[in-house]
């Protein structure tokens, strides 16, 4: 019976079994190589090394603030219109006669016009119109010439005022206008008073205000001796003759 058990063995041993030793020897050294091949511990020192050379991106996470919006160019204001100066009104109180002083104005945009206050010389009638176009008989000489100024009757003492404000340049006896003032004013006027009583109240550098009395009327004129009492009122503008009713209204 041993015997045959020894024989059973051997015969196993023999036939199949070495088969299967075979197989379980291939098997066996099919998985060392595997693991040879792919070691883990050198997979994951690998994937040390990957993750160790690729940096990934890392999120800020300091908050961030809002950027300020800049605040957009401001409008540039309009420009300022410039308002004309108003006039000054001045009382003078001599005569209580309020005087207008005209506000200055630029260079660029002055333009020659009348004083602002003009009050006439005296009231009476014209009975003399101004005449530099055309020549007029003249009574008392006997001829035709040019009249630069208009005639006021009046009475003789009737007193005369400064038609408007400015400075006296002259106080004097013409040979043919008799004795005469006349008074500079803004702008290049000019006005003249002839045919007054000699000794004026006023003085040459003088200023009077319109509305002023700067003398009387007389009878001095020698040009007009032949005509009723009256005063010779004249303008000129930058030395030219106006027409003194026009500068009056």
């Amino acid at each position: 019976m041993a015997g045959s058990n020894g024989r059973a063995k051997r015969h196993f041993f023999g036939g199949t079994g070495l088969y299967i030793a075979l197989f379980l020897g291939v098997t066996a050294l099919a998985v060392a190589g595997y693991w040879t091949l792919l070691p883990k511990n050198t997979t994951d020192k690998d994937a040390e090394n990957v993750s160790s050379q690729v940096e990934l991106p890392v999120q800020d996470e300091t908050p961030q603030m809002p950027e300020a919006e800049l605040p957009q160019e401001a409008a540039k204001p309009a420009e300022p219109v410039e308002e004309p100066p108003e006039d000054l009104t001045v009382m003078d109180e001599a005569t209580g006669v309020e005087d207008t002083v005209p506000a200055m104005e630029s260079e660029t945009d002055a333009q020659p016009v009348a004083p602002r206050l003009v009050v006439a010389p005296l009231v009476g009638e014209e009975v003399a119109a101004f005449s530099v176009d055309e020549l007029t008989y003249n009574e008392t000489l006997g001829d035709w010439r040019t009249h630069d100024g208009i005639d006021i009757a009046a009475e003789v003492g009737t007193q005369v005022i400064a038609a408007c404000s400015g400075v006296v340049t002259a106080v004097r006896d013409d040979d043919m206008m008799g004795t005469l003032v006349t008074i500079a004013h803004d702008d290049g006027y000019e006005t003249t008073y002839a045919n007054l009583r000699s000794s004026p109240g006023v003085g040459e550098g003088q200023y009077v205000s319109a509305g002023e009395v700067i003398g009387a009327v007389g009878s001095s004129s020698i040009a007009e001796f032949s005509m009723p009492a009256h005063l010779h009122f004249s303008v000129s503008k930058d030395g030219v003759p106006c027409d003194p009713a026009e500068f009056l209204n």
